[in-house]
């Protein structure tokens, strides 16, 4: 038996917008992650790029639970011997909120090069401001 490959148009491909304030963080990762990978529709299939676009908006009214916003640290490393750099989400939230976003959703994609192809479909802003009003996203109500 054969397996089915669905083609992938590209016009086929909708813009969502979310309202990420008030929500909590790895709640709404998970959802935008599904929505990028394809997840919800039913020609998803696992090695293609099959979902839709997504706009973060308000990123920076997005909720932590606990202790995160004091404890949790996020690190980058250069390759150099003691080139480690640790961020706080309080600091980062202060200067690129749009950042913890991004990689809470970066985590719950694939870690290969069908995960970086999606996460060019992902854009996260801070404010309710974004320049994709000319491909008419829809609203998309997460209840998370």
């Amino acid at each position: 038996m054969k397996t089915h490959v669905p083609k992938v148009d590209l016009d086929e491909r909708k813009w969502h917008v979310v309202d990420a304030e008030g929500k909590v963080l790895g709640r709404l990762a998970a959802e935008i992650a599904n929505i990028l990978r394809g997840k919800n529709k039913p020609i998803f299939t696992p090695f293609l790029d099959t979902g839709d676009f997504v706009v973060v908006v308000n990123a920076e009214k997005v909720l932590l639970t606990g202790k995160k916003e004091t404890d949790k640290k996020y690190m980058s490393y250069s390759g150099w011997k003691g080139g480690e750099k640790y961020v706080s989400v309080a600091k980062l939230r202060e200067k690129h909120p749009e950042r913890l976003v991004y990689h809470a959703v970066k985590g719950m994609l694939p870690k290969n090069r069908l995960g970086d192809r999606l996460l060019t479909k992902l854009k996260v802003y801070r404010g309710s401001a974004h320049p994709h009003t000319a491909q008419q996203p829809k609203p998309l109500d997460i209840s998370a």
